[in-house]
């Protein structure tokens, strides 16, 4: 295997077995390149030779982004930084991007092929709690998609309700397709605020309570969404701060993954039994992260279908994670 740097060029991976190449030119350069993965893949007495597949790649705890740089090569001054909210008893996931570049190209590679070109759209993007801290990647990630869409009206929200539905109406009497982006605990309240019909605008809710509301399956937010709106479908984003890739799920939270992006699944008991479907532990391979690491074992429970669709059902308990050994690295 090459252990140069690997060239993510999101167009040129088409299938399966293409994915896997570039997945396992990833995981050779990251294993040479990056100290921490690479403890942490000798820690689990993994020898590098004999990672053929996907499954038998080493995933690396999504929690070493809160206690450790993870990055490979050497990156002295990051482009972009993203950072997670985290709690006052905990540090904040860092994500340390390297090359705007790649994550822009995933991104909009991404999005175009669920939803075509952004330039089509106005998109409003209604984040709280992301807005008023500094360096989340969701709100870089609507940054990015209102440059591409040039949109006179697009812009952000907090809590000027008011505006964004005076906004939201104007647009929808014009008949221009309209994005709708928001954190749910947020979309919630502004639907119950200011019900209406929207035949032109796609409302994506990207997931989170916050503490802000109790917590309802995304089944219950989607209908009370549909409800609110009349809606015939509430689409869904799924991304975090150590990911550079997206999936989109147009209905029922069935998520389909963008180009650079694929999901497995893991054991709950048993890290190391992953497998391409079926129902346990999330765990991603992002081709985007070529400068971090691009396998990375989340803290979601899911179930993954034979076409690689799939859904998430909930968060795993961290009681069973805390005494493990290896999370000392």
């Amino acid at each position: 295997m090459s252990y140069n740097t690997p060239l993510i060029n999101p167009e040129s991976i088409t299938d399966a077995a293409g994915f896997e190449q570039a997945a396992l030119q990833a995981f050779a350069y990251q294993y040479a390149g990056n100290p921490l993965y690479r403890q942490y893949c000798d820690a689990l007495h993994i020898n590098a030779a004999t990672v053929k597949n996907i499954t038998s790649i080493p995933f690396l705890p999504v929690s070493f982004f809160k206690t450790h740089k993870v990055i490979t090569g050497n990156i002295q001054s990051p482009a972009l930084i993203f950072e997670s909210s985290g709690t006052t008893a905990e540090s904040p996931s860092r994500h340390y991007v390297a090359d705007a570049g790649i994550y822009e190209r995933s991104l909009l590679h991404g999005f175009e092929q669920f939803y075509g070109n952004p330039g089509q759209y106005a998109i409003l993007a209604l984040l709280p709690s992301y807005l008023e801290r500094q360096n989340a990647s969701l709100v870089h990630m609507a940054k990015v998609l209102m440059e591409k869409s040039g949109h006179p009206d697009n812009g952000f929200y907090i809590n000027e309700w008011q505006q964004l539905h005076e906004v939201l109406a104007r647009l929808e009497k014009t008949g221009q397709q309209v994005l709708l982006l928001g954190v749910t605990f947020a979309l919630l309240d502004f639907a119950a605020a200011y019900p209406m019909p929207l035949a032109h605008t796609i409302v994506m809710e990207t997931g989170g309570m916050k503490g802000r509301r109790e917590e309802l399956t995304r089944a219950e937010v989607h209908a009370l969404l549909k409800g609110e709106w009349k809606l015939k479908q509430v689409h869904s984003e799924y991304g975090m701060t150590e990911l550079l890739s997206q999936a989109y799920a147009k209905a029922d939270g069935i998520f389909k993954c963008s180009a650079t992006m694929r999901v497995l699944v893991r054991d709950m008991n048993d890290p190391l039994d992953v497998k391409e479907t079926g129902s346990g532990c999330i765990n991603v391979i992002d081709l985007a992260n070529v400068h971090s690491c691009s396998f990375i074992a989340t803290d979601d429970i899911g179930h993954i279908a034979a076409d690689h669709s799939f859904e998430v059902l909930g968060r795993m308990d961290h009681s069973a994670l805390r005494g493990c050994s290896l999370m000392a690295i």
